[in-house]
Parts: C-alpha cells; sequence; structure tokens
C-alpha cells in the first residue's frame, strides 16, 4: 500500500510541474528594486502561481551634519500571482508575506559614540507585474508594508517600503 501512496505522489508532483512550467510565463529572474530601500533581488516560481523572491540590500546616509548609519539587509519573500482578468496579456497581480532583517549602524564622527544595532521586520506585499511578451525583461510596482519587531534606528510599523524593480529573465 505505501508503494501505491508513492506512486500516486510522484505521479501526482510530475504532474503539476509539467503544468506549471508551460503555465508560467517565466521561471526565474533577476534585477533591481528600485525603491525603498535598493535591493538587488531573485525571484523564481515554485509553482504555476507561487514565487519566491529574496534581496540583498546595502544604504548609507548621512542626515546631519556629524551624524551617519548605514544599514544591510536581506529577507525573503512568498508572493502569490493572480491573473487581474484584463486583455492585456503579461499582466498579473500579486501578494505575499515574508521576513527581512537588518544590521544598523550609527556614527556621530566621535570615536567614542559609534554604536549599531540588529532589527528583524515582518512583511506584506501587495503590488502589479508586468512580463513584455517578446523581451526578457519583467516589470513590477509594490508596497511593502513592514513591522519592526526589535528596536534599532527603526520600530514599530513602517509603511514606506516598495519599489519598482526591474528584473531579466533568464530562465523561461
Amino acid at each position: 500500500m505505501k508503494k501505491f501512496y508513492l506512486l500516486f505522489l510522484l505521479i501526482t508532483t510530475s504532474c503539476m510541474l509539467s503544468t506549471s512550467l508551460q503555465a508560467q510565463e517565466y521561471r526565474s529572474a533577476i534585477g533591481l528594486r528600485l525603491g525603498s530601500p535598493v535591493s538587488a533581488s531573485f525571484k523564481t516560481f515554485i509553482n504555476n502561481n507561487g514565487a519566491i523572491e529574496g534581496f540583498v540590500n546595502y544604504n548609507t546616509e548621512n542626515t546631519f551634519s556629524s551624524y551617519r548609519w548605514s544599514r544591510i539587509g536581506l529577507g525573503a519573500a512568498y508572493q502569490q500571482h493572480d491573473d487581474l482578468g484584463t486583455s492585456i496579456n503579461g499582466l498579473s497581480w500579486y501578494y505575499g508575506f515574508g521576513a527581512t532583517a537588518y544590521r544598523w549602524g550609527y556614527s556621530d564622527d566621535s570615536f567614542f559614540n559609534d554604536y549599531g544595532s540588529f532589527s528583524l521586520g515582518i512583511q506584506g506585499y501587495l503590488g502589479l507585474e508586468y512580463v513584455f511578451p517578446s523581451r526578457k525583461i519583467v516589470l513590477s510596482l509594490d508596497w511593502v508594508p513592514t513591522y519592526f519587531i526589535n528596536g534599532g534606528y527603526v520600530s514599530g510599523f513602517g509603511y514606506d517600503q516598495g519599489a519598482l524593480s526591474v528584473r531579466y529573465i533568464f530562465r523561461q
């Protein structure tokens, strides 16, 4: 009986994967998220409508004449893509959730006043994506509200994150 279930699971999984590969407009893409924060991004579909996106970013800024901060971050998200029901081929909307981690550093140009912190965040995603039909380019625009769990430079709810993403399709 166990062999039957294993064979059934193998056949079902194979059928689902072959269907998703035929139905998806692209499989994997790499590019930039041009927003807050600017990030390098990799996105790959794990089934017909579900994608995983990973990103890494670095940012530094002088906020006052003697005060400077920087951060390095990485994160990942699951995004569910759905058709908009329009006649525009390649246009979809997506929603999802993710997590991010940031390492913050601060300096006030005094040798003894440099310090840093670590922040974790839970993210929501809401966006639009367009795959150019004859090009290997994907554009997306999203809003990524984030709740930062622990202190540091930022804590609590951040509603100002999101990006215009430009990615190159390297696997159809």
